[in-house]
C-alpha cells in the first residue's frame, strides 16, 4: 500500500458539491504525481463505473473506482469532505471518499491490496480513526496500515501491503474468543498471522476463503465447532454446532463491493453466533469452496450484481438471492432471512435458484422485475431473429420475392442453380424464425425459474406457435411457466424427493398445467388478439405510419439499446417474424433499423467535424461509432450518452423521431431484422431510406454540437470540462 497512496495523494478538506468534482479534485492530484496520464480519459471512466451502480455506502464513505487505460500503476487517493458528497448512499451524503485507480490489466497483488482496503471500510474503528485524523500523514498511515486501529493503541510500521486489510480485521474482532467464534472471525485471524514473506499474489488474494473453507471443511467431518460452549459430543456432533451460512459475493469491477459485502456478511455472521464462509468472485480471481463446507452449509446468501460462477454448487440449500449492496447494507436481515427459509424447509429444486432477484435488491417493484423477466427473453430470441432474417433476406435476394413457394430443398436441390441455394437460404432462415416464439417464452421462464423453468416455457411457446397467438402468446406463456415453476419451488418437498424435483417432478407438472392453460383457457383469447394487432398494423397509412415511425425512433435512441430500445426493437421483428411478412410489418422494421443507426453515426460526425468539443477518449469512441452506428449497433453511442446524457440523448431522441418518421414516409421497407449498411440491397426504396438516416444524423450532430458549445461558453468552465473539453485548453478545479 505504501506505493499505492501518500501524504500528496490526501486531501483532508477536500471541497466539492459533487461526485464528479470530487473524482476530479482527487484524480489532479495523480495526474500530479504521474499515475494518471490523461485526466479526461480517467474521469469518463469512472464516470462510466459509477454509471453501472453508485459507489456510495452507508456510514458515509464513497468509493469511486474504475479500471483505466490511462492509469499507469495502481493508485488510492483519499479525501474528507466536511460537508459530504452525495454518492447515492441510501443514508445520505459521503465525508470519507476514496477514489480507487487501477490499470486496466492490474495484476492480482494489486487487486488484493485494494480489496483489503475495501475490507477495512467495514471496521467502525478504522473509519472513526480517519474521521479524525489530523494530517495527511497520520492519514496515509492508517490507510498503509503502519498504525493499528484497534483499541490497544499499538502501531506495527513493519506491517505489509497485504496485511491492511487483515489488520482491520484483527482489531475488530478484539478477543481471541470472538475470533473462533466463526469460520470468517477465524480467517482474519489466520491471515493477519500469516508471515508476508512467503505469501505470493496469487495466494494472497484468496488467503481469506481458502483458511475458512479448510477450517470448516474439518469441523463438518469431525463433528466439531470452536464456537461452541463446550466441546461436543461424538455421538451427537451437531447438537451445538451454530448455523452454517456459505456466501458469494461479487460487482462488475470486481475491487470494493464484493469484499465489502463479504466482510459485512462475517461480521453480521459473527454477532448472530452464526458461521458464514464466503467465497468473492473478485477481478484478481477466486478459490472455490470446498465441497465439504459446501455440503456442511445449512443455507446460501448470493450478493451479487454480475452472474455467480458455478452457481449450481448451491443447488438444493434454502437461498438468499440478492444485489451485492445488501449485503453490505443489511447482512444480518440476509442471514436471518435464509435462517427463516431454512425453518420452513424451503429449498430451491436441486438447481440454482431464481435468479431474478439476483439482478438486484428484493426490495425491486414487481415492473421492475418484470422488465427483467422479458429483456432475458428478448436477449436470448435477437440471435435466432437475426440470424433467420437475414437468411431469409438473402433468399429474397438471390432468388427473387417468389422463392417462398419453392419446393423443399429435400425433394428438389441442385448443386449449379443460383434458385436453389436460394431457397436453401429462405428454409434455413424459416426453421430457424421457427424457434423465435418458443425460445421467447423458455427464456422468460428461465429468467423468473432458471433451469427448470425451461422446459414449461418452450412447451408453452410451443403451443403459442401451433394456435397462432403469436408473441403475445410466447409472452403469456412464458411468465405462466416461470410462475409456476417458482410456486412449486416454494413448496415444502421431503428431502426424500428433492433429487428427482428438477428432472421430473416440475417439468411434469409444470408443463401440464400451463399446456392446459394454453389449449383451454387463455390461447384463444390470445390468438384473437395477436390477429387485432396485425391487422391494425396493416391497416396504418398516412400520417398515422408517419407517427408511429416517429414513435418507434423515439424509442430506440431513449436508452440506446437498454429496454425500451428492445420493446420496439422486438415489436418490428414480431411483424417480419413469418415467412410472407406484410407490407406495414417491414416499413416498420426500416423505420426502427435507420432510427438504431443514428445516435452512434452522429456522434462519429460530431466528434469529426467539432473535435474540439469532446476529449481524446471520446474522439477515439468516435472513430468506432462509425463502423457500429452502419452496422446498426445503437450502444455505439452509450459512452457519449454516459459522459453527457442531458444533451447527448435528448439530441438523438429528436433525430431518432425524424429519421424514423421519414422512412415510413418514403415508404422504404426491410426484410431483415439486422445488418445496418449491409443490407440496403434488400431494402425497398434504398436512396430514400439513405436520405431518412442522413437526415437524422445530421440533425442530431447539430443539436450536440450547439449543445456542447452553449456550454463551454457558459461562465464557470472548469466545471463544464467535465464533459469533454479538450485537456490542452483545461484549467485544474482548485480544490
Amino acid at each position: 500500500m505504501s506505493e499505492m497512496i501518500t501524504a500528496d495523494l490526501v486531501d483532508l478538506d477536500l471541497s466539492a458539491d459533487t461526485k464528479e468534482a470530487a473524482a476530479r479534485a482527487l484524480a489532479e492530484r495523480m495526474v500530479a504525481k504521474g499515475r494518471v496520464t490523461d485526466l479526461d480519459g480517467f474521469l469518463a471512466d469512472v464516470a462510466a463505473r459509477e454509471a453501472q451502480m453508485p459507489t456510495g455506502l452507508d456510514g458515509g464513505i464513497g468509493i469511486p473506482h474504475c479500471r483505466s487505460a490511462h492509469v499507469t500503476e495502481p493508485t488510492l487517493a483519499f479525501g474528507r469532505s466536511a460537508d459530504g458528497v452525495d454518492f447515492g448512499a441510501p443514508d445520505g451524503p459521503a465525508d470519507l471518499i476514496f477514489l480507487i485507480a487501477a490499470p486496466a490489466g492490474a495484476d492480482d497483488a494489486h487487486l488484493t491490496i485494494l480489496s483489503s482496503l475495501a475490507r477495512q471500510l467495514m471496521n467502525a474503528e478504522f473509519t472513526t480513526a480517519l474521521r479524525s485524523a489530523q494530517d495527511a500523514e497520520t492519514a496515509t498511515a492508517l490507510i498503509r496500515g503502519d498504525a493499528r486501529t484497534d483499541t490497544t493503541g499499538s502501531a506495527d510500521t513493519g506491517s505489509s501491503a497485504a496485511d491492511v486489510g487483515t489488520q482491520g480485521d484483527a482489531g475488530a474482532e478484539g478477543t481471541p474468543e470472538n475470533t473462533a467464534a466463526s469460520p470468517g472471525a477465524a480467517s482474519a485471524g489466520a491471515a493477519a498471522g500469516s508471515t508476508p514473506e512467503t505469501e505470493t499474489a496469487e495466494t494472497a488474494t484468496t488467503e481469506t476463503v481458502t483458511s475458512t473453507a479448510e477450517e470448516t471443511a474439518t469441523a463438518a467431518t469431525s463433528g466439531e465447532s470452536e464456537a461452541s460452549a463446550s466441546p461436543a459430543s461424538p455421538a451427537s456432533p451437531s447438537a451445538a454446532r451454530p448455523f452454517r451460512i456459505v456466501a458469494v459475493t461479487s460487482c462488475p469491477t470486481g475491487i470494493a463491493h464484493t469484499y465489502m459485502a463479504a466482510e459485512s456478511l462475517e461480521n453480521a455472521g459473527r454477532d448472530a453466533g452464526v458461521e458464514v464462509v464466503v467465497e468473492t468472485q473478485g477481478s484478481a480471481g477466486f478459490t472455490r469452496l470446498d465441497p465439504a463446507v459446501i455440503a456442511a452449509a445449512d443455507g446460501v446468501i448470493f450478493a451479487h450484481d454480475v452472474p455467480v460462477r458455478d452457481k449450481d454448487r448451491f443447488a438444493g440449500k434454502p437461498t438468499v438471492d440478492v444485489g451485492v449492496k445488501a449485503g453490505i447494507n443489511r447482512p444480518g436481515a440476509l442471514i436471518s432471512e435464509v435462517q427463516e427459509k431454512a425453518e420452513r424447509g424451503e429449498a430451491t429444486g436441486g438447481t440454482a435458484p431464481t435468479p431474478v432477484e439476483r439482478s438486484g435488491d428484493t426490495a425491486e417493484g414487481y415492473g421492475t422485475k418484470l422488465r427483467k423477466w422479458l429483456m432475458s427473453g428478448v436477449s436470448y430470441m435477437v440471435p435466432f431473429v437475426a440470424a433467420g432474417g437475414l437468411l431469409i433476406a438473402l433468399g429474397f435476394a438471390i432468388g427473387g420475392y417468389q422463392i417462398n413457394k419453392a419446393p423443399s430443398v429435400m425433394d428438389h436441390f441442385v448443386w449449379t442453380q443460383t434458385d436453389s441455394w436460394a431457397a436453401l437460404l429462405f428454409q434455413i432462415g424459416g426453421v430457424a424464425f421457427g424457434f423465435l416464439i418458443p425460445v421467447l417464452a423458455g427464456y422468460i421462464a428461465y429468467g423468473m425459474a432458471d433451469r427448470p423453468g425451461l422446459v414449461p416455457g418452450f412447451v408453452g411457446g410451443a403451443i403459442a406457435l401451433t394456435i397462432n397467438a403469436g408473441f403475445l402468446g410466447a409472452l403469456a406463456a412464458g411468465l405462466i411457466a416461470g410462475g409456476v415453476v417458482m410456486a412449486i419451488q416454494k413448496a415444502r418437498i421431503p428431502a426424500a424427493l428433492r433429487g428427482i424435483m428438477p428432472v421430473v417432478v416440475i417439468p411434469l407438472i409444470s408443463s401440464a398445467i400451463v399446456g392446459f392453460l394454453m389449449f383451454v383457457v387463455i390461447g384463444k383469447p390470445i390468438a384473437s388478439a395477436q390477429k387485432a394487432m396485425t391487422d391494425w398494423l396493416n391497416g396504418l397509412t398516412g400520417s398515422n405510419a408517419i407517427l408511429l415511425g416517429a414513435l418507434l425512433g423515439l424509442m430506440m435512441c431513449f436508452d440506446l439499446g437498454g429496454p425500451v430500445n428492445k420493446v420496439a426493437y422486438t415489436f418490428a421483428t414480431a411483424g417480419i417474424a413469418v415467412a410472407s411478412p406484410s407490407d406495414s410489418a417491414m416499413k416498420i422494421m426500416a423505420a426502427v433499423m435507420a432510427a438504431g443507426m443514428v445516435p452512434p453515426l452522429a456522434m462519429a460526425l460530431a466528434t469529426t467535424v467539432r473535435g474540439k468539443l469532446f476529449n481524446r477518449t471520446e474522439r477515439e469512441n468516435g472513430k468506432a461509432a462509425w463502423v457500429l452506428g452502419a452496422s446498426f449497433i445503437t450502444e455505439g453511442a452509450i459512452p457519449f450518452a454516459a459522459a453527457d446524457p442531458l444533451r447527448v440523448i435528448p439530441s438523438s431522441m429528436v433525430g431518432g423521431a425524424i429519421t424514423g418518421g421519414l422512412s415510413m414516409a418514403f415508404g422504404a421497407t426491410l426484410r431483415a431484422p439486422h445488418g445496418g449498411i449491409f443490407v440496403v440491397p434488400l431494402i425497398g426504396n434504398p436512396f430514400l431510406y439513405l436520405i431518412a438516416i442522413a437526415a437524422g444524423v445530421c440533425v442530431t450532430t447539430a443539436l450536440v454540437v450547439v449543445l456542447k458549445s452553449t456550454r463551454r461558453q457558459a461562465p464557470g468552465g472548469s466545471a463544464d470540462d467535465a464533459g469533454g473539453a479538450t485537456a490542452e485548453k483545461r484549467q485544474p478545479i482548485a480544490a
